[in-house]
């Protein structure tokens, strides 16, 4: 079987890891040189090629915009007719507008999952494991059956549903936190004008709750632009929210404002724990650090000892006594765990944010 990856980035590298096996060949391309020697420096493609025509599955592993240029050229190219061409794409509803009238089987698909990291150097064989991995398929046959299988491999949660469904859900879990986290950030910046102790301040749980603000601004403004609707929909329902608060506040509705909070507390504390979702779970460790020589070094030997792999490391800078927090990043739960225990048992107090 032949499967070519277009666009080599998180998604596309990752996958094209997932999936291999004997008898598969891997091809890959990318816009990018450097992706692409990457790539097959790397052994993540067994070859690099843009030949569409002897491909038995194409995965579109572009923005969502290029996607969409890729299936019009694809539509005027000679393929395999049992070729199967699926995307991975955040958004479903406008590419089926699209896909309405390809000649030939579309599958759209939406691996949710994804790091802090980017690039085809951010690779992770298990970046997909038990996440979630949405397909929208024009019909429910046998080359649904076809791609879920090349799809087991990466141990994600397969998923079937229609495009409309898809977007709805993923633009309440996902589109809106993402542009309500960029608006609060903009609203930091314009604090920190007036008052610049702000940005350090902010280091705290404030950069926590905006770390989505972080994410690509292409991917993010094809999402918005091909997922237009419904997000204008639902930004006129949170304007609803907030005004509702905005006028509890006005009134001084102490059990309104209470029952504001009493509600979604409720609701937050039944959300699955540290399952992969619309957005990327983030497996953090806050160990604080007593202002003593060799401390951050002893901590970073014990985990490295143990083999466990830290993909980020940062000293948080709101704390004002003896003690500092060091944050410490890990690629699952696992390691998570496992490096908790391991600097617990060396006396040194840490936590996980739930």
């Amino acid at each position: 079987m032949k499967v070519l990856i277009v666009g080599l980035g998180l998604i596309g590298a990752s996958l094209a890891k997932a999936i291999k096996r004997p008898n598969m060949t891997i091809y890959g391309w990318d816009h990018l040189v450097e992706s692409r020697d990457f790539a097959k420096t790397h052994r993540i493609v067994d070859e690099l090629s843009d030949d569409f025509g002897e491909m038995d599955i194409i995965i579109l592993s572009v923005p969502i915009q290029t996607t969409l240029e890729y299936l019009k050229k694809l539509a005027k190219i000679e393929l395999k007719d049992s070729v199967i061409v699926t995307d991975t794409g955040s958004t479903k509803e406008k590419i089926f507008q699209l896909a309405e009238d390809l000649p030939f089987t579309f599958i759209g698909g939406h691996p949710m999952a994804g790091s802090h990291k980017s690039g085809v150097k951010a690779v992770n064989q298990n970046l997909f494991e038990e996440a979630y991995y949405i397909l929208t398929p024009k019909v429910e046959d046998q080359s649904v059956n076809v791609l879920q299988e090349i799809l087991t491999p990466t141990r994600a949660k397969i998923i079937i549903t229609d495009p409309a469904s898809h977007d709805e859900i993923v633009a309440v879990l996902s589109h809106l936190p993402h542009i309500v986290a960029a608006g609060l950030v903009k609203m930091s910046d314009q604090l920190a004008e007036d008052y610049p102790r702000a940005s350090q301040l902010a280091a705290g749980g404030f950069r926590d709750i905006t770390r989505i603000a972080s994410s690509d601004p292409r991917m993010w403004t094809d999402i918005l632009l091909t997922n237009r609707q419904t997000l204008l929909t639902l930004l006129k329902k949170w304007q609803e929210e907030i005004e509702k608060i905005q006028q509890y506040l006005v009134e001084e509705d102490q059990n309104a404002i209470y029952d504001f909070f009493n509600q979604a507390k409720y609701s937050r504390d039944r959300l699955p724990h540290k399952k992969q979702g619309a957005i990327p779970a983030f497996y953090d460790l806050y160990v604080d650090i007593p202002d003593i020589a060799g401390a951050i070094a002893q901590i970073t030997t014990i985990i490295s000892t143990a083999g466990i792999s830290i993909t980020n490391l940062k000293i948080q800078e709101t704390r004002e006594d003896i003690y500092g927090v060091l944050e410490l990043s890990f690629k699952n739960q696992v390691d998570l765990l496992q490096g908790q225990k391991l600097i617990a048992a060396e006396n040194f107090c840490c936590r996980v944010r739930s």
